[in-house]
């Protein structure tokens, strides 16, 4: 990097955190910490939902996941309007009638002790990993670009995000995803600027947009029903909604964001300007995905994205098969970028026969682009067993490191770690609460100070974030970072969503029976993604479901219809 990105990345990100510390220092109890002394406005709790939901993940995998798979991930978010009414209508009045430091309280005041326990050890598992998802996401591209230790990296990052947090706790996070929203927002539409501004003279914005439809990218909504497919308009307004609702109603990370809310109709006015941009927000980050594999039709991309891992072959004896391969990717890219302009040529010309014979060639020879680079991967592979081959992640930031001009560099950048920041803070804030109120205070010290709880919940924080900086070193055998944070939650969501929503809506159950059933429907999910095919989306309607239905069935076994109130 060059001097001045330094300096944009490190003066973005020292703000960032200084501010949080100085807004917040002093919290001196645990209602303040926890909640923030319930003094946040609806814009602030807007601002935090969404950039507690938008990792670092968000900014670095979803342009490559566009540019792989083009428009068809934004189904994913269909359903997030409809739970943000459905949460704002139901679940915000009752969790501030109940004055809740944690969404899981509720449960005991419902069922009993041992359901409250395993709805918040659930959270705190599935959260602890996708904590550490979150925080491996910057650190790949830091200690690639720098050819640092990514042991070490992780360790640097976690260990920024660890001190505001401890320093202000609920309040702390809040604050600073205003700039961290505004930071990556900005960013991103700077970048989006650029990759058009960088397209061919002869080539217009409409034209590269018909280009990506041509090529299979504008695929934004797909209502064809495929259980095996993980996004199309049914798994997203079916699936995508019980995700949502599980994820924004339940879980602790979400839930503290509007619970520091000074009203009912703050929380809700923050829920619900979320639900009106999450979906443009997405659009437009996977828009800039697919305005980025347009560019490449013109610019050679790389064979491999991950430049570091390529070049490690150089060393052995594969070299010359790779140097073979790259040499047919550039030819092959030559062809096909004659046949770019010629389907453009033809659509200008508006000659549909031209048009259909242009696109079979640009298809045909995209297909051997992607044979070779197979291929180049299996070299890789076999080269450097430990290297991850898929480079969809790599994507984004390979373009911004190699065309964006000094001083975008660093603020691409620092999108990408403020948004880790963002996300992980609110999460490392969410599991410290979560095991202070739901765990450690309820089942082992009841009889602690204020002060004491206070402690231990930035104990709790920095505990957090060493395991989530441990298992953030396991995170490179996953494969696209985007859908591996997707498919945790949704193993464990479902499960979760259902019992609140027995807790809501259903009072026939009771404890006894929705705990059995919660376990059950934890197996059922448990087997589903392990040996079936079924789109993890559809896990959140399958677990939640099951938790209802084995409710009922267990209820009416062992008897009885007393409520516990």
């Amino acid at each position: 990097m060059r001097p001045l990105d330094w300096i944009v990345l490190l003066g973005t990100l020292g703000f960032i955190v200084s501010y949080g510390v100085w807004k917040t220092r002093g919290s001196k109890n645990i209602e303040g910490y926890l909640k923030g002394d319930n003094s946040m406005k609806w814009w602030t709790i807007g601002l935090s939902v969404m950039a507690t939901q938008a990792s670092a993940i968000t900014f670095l995998s979803t342009p490559g996941q566009a540019y792989e798979d083009g428009m068809r991930f934004v189904q994913f978010y269909f359903g997030l309007p409809i739970a943000m009414v459905i949460i704002s209508i139901t679940i915000i009045p009752i969790f501030y009638r109940l004055n809740v430091y944690t969404a899981y309280e509720f449960l005991e005041n419902r069922f009993d002790l041992k359901t409250r326990s395993l709805a918040a050890l659930l959270f705190l598992v599935q959260r602890g990993l996708a904590a550490g998802i979150t925080i491996y996401a910057p650190a790949i591209i830091l200690s690639t670009m720098l050819g640092w230790s990514l042991t070490v990296t992780i360790l640097i990052i976690g260990v920024l995000v660890v001190l505001y947090t401890v320093s202000g706790g609920s309040k702390a996070v809040s604050v600073t995803q205003k700039q961290q929203m505004a930071v990556m927002m900005g960013g991103m539409i700077i970048a989006g600027f650029m990759v058009v501004s960088y397209l061919p003279d002869n080539v217009s914005f409409g034209e590269a947009v018909a280009v990506a439809g041509k090529m299979g990218k504008m695929n934004v909504v797909d209502f064809s029903f495929n259980w095996d497919d993980r996004y199309n308009f049914w798994s997203g307004i079916t699936g995508g909604l019980f995700l949502a609702l599980s994820y924004f109603g339940t879980d602790q990370s979400q839930v503290a964001r509007y619970l520091g809310g000074k009203s009912v109709g703050e929380s809700r006015l923050g829920l619900l300007f979320n639900g009106l941009l999450k979906i443009p927000m997405q659009f437009l980050i996977l828009f800039i995905g697919v305005m980025v594999f347009v560019f490449y039709q013109f610019n050679q991309p790389p064979v491999f994205f991950n430049e570091v891992a390529k070049s490690k072959v150089y060393a052995t004896p594969y070299a010359e098969d790779l140097r073979r391969l790259e040499g047919e990717y550039t030819t092959a890219f030559g062809q096909k970028q004659e046949a770019v302009h010629g389907l453009i040529a033809a659509m200008k010309a508006e000659d549909d026969a031209a048009v259909t014979v242009a696109q079979g060639k640009v298809d045909a020879l995209t297909t051997i682009t992607m044979e070779v680079r197979e291929e180049v991967k299996e070299i890789i592979r076999q080269a450097t067993p430990e290297a991850e081959i898929k480079d969809t992640d790599y994507v984004f930031i390979s373009f911004v490191m190699k065309y964006l001009p000094a001083g975008l560099v660093g603020l691409l950048l620092a999108v990408i770690f403020s948004a880790a920041m963002s996300s992980s803070s609110s999460e490392l804030n969410a599991l410290a609460s979560t095991t202070v109120v739901d765990i450690y205070k309820r089942s082992m010290n009841q009889k602690g100070s204020d002060k004491h709880y206070l402690d231990a919940s930035r104990f709790f924080t920095v505990l957090w974030g060493a395991i989530a900086i441990l298992f953030a070193t396991f995170a490179s055998q996953l494969d696209n970072l985007i859908e591996a944070v997707n498919i945790v939650g949704s193993i464990f969501y479902g499960t979760i969503l259902g019992i609140f929503l027995v807790a809501f809506y259903v009072r026939y159950i009771r404890g006894n029976a929705v705990f059995i059933a919660a376990v059950l429907a934890e197996m059922v999910v448990l087997y589903c993604h392990y040996y079936t095919d079924i789109a993890f989306l559809w896990f959140n309607v399958i677990g939640c479901a099951c938790v209802v239905l084995f409710g009922f069935i267990i209820q009416a076994l062992i008897g009885g219809r007393n409520i516990k109130k």
